[in-house]
């Protein structure tokens, strides 16, 4: 069987951080895996600001919660869970991920916890180094083909180990560094494209 990992973000709806950032009109919000490698230092980052700012934890999930996935997302989930196994793998965490999740159709997710206290940002708690690696890694130990899309540098590990990785909507800088990778513009380009490399589905 076939299993597809995609990207949050991104790639199924509007950068979460992004949204705080117009909120609170602080710019550093809008600093997301395409700008910065190191999660744990865009995270730390993150979190000092919240705190810095008296961001409540309830003020954030207001702004979620009014959110909604990109145009064709959630037809496109459909479709792919009408012909794959599918995971949403994301650096994201379920706190906030969540109501955005049931407006795709809660499709499975792997990703971080939000560690709350009274209200307040505290930190978070990974689930494991490498996530998005070691998932495709244990797909692919179950002998699933593995696809995988993703936009940004922490999607480079899990497309570089799935069968097929392919960026969605990179930008610029990111699809120079990583030539190797193919990439894509649309859902419609993507579902395409896992049409051709499918074993199991034809065009239709």
């Amino acid at each position: 069987m076939e299993h597809v990992c995609l990207d949050l973000e991104g790639v199924l709806i509007p950068e979460i951080w992004a949204e705080v950032a117009e909120y609170t009109g602080e710019e550093q919000f809008k600093l997301t895996t395409q700008d910065l490698k190191d999660y744990s230092e865009l995270m730390d980052m993150r979190i000092n600001l919240v705190e810095s700012i008296g961001l409540s934890f309830s003020e954030i999930q207001s702004l979620v919660d009014k959110m909604e996935p990109f145009d064709g997302a959630r037809e496109f989930i459909d479709w792919v869970r009408d012909n794959f196994q599918l995971t949403i793998v994301s650096d994201s965490f379920y706190e906030l991920a969540w109501p955005l999740l049931r407006k795709l159709g809660t499709p499975a997710i792997n990703c971080h916890y939000l560690d709350i206290e009274n209200n307040q940002l505290k930190g978070y708690t990974l689930r494991q180094l490498e996530n998005k690696k070691k998932v495709v890694q244990s797909l692919k130990d179950m002998k699933f083909k593995v696809f995988a899309s993703g936009d940004s540098y922490n999607d480079i590990q899990m497309l570089q180990e799935a069968d097929l990785g392919v960026f969605f909507q990179a930008p610029k800088h990111i699809r120079e560094e990583f030539k190797e990778i193919d990439g894509v513009e649309s859902h419609a380009d993507l579902k395409n494209l896992l049409i051709e490399n499918s074993s199991f589905i034809g065009r239709t």
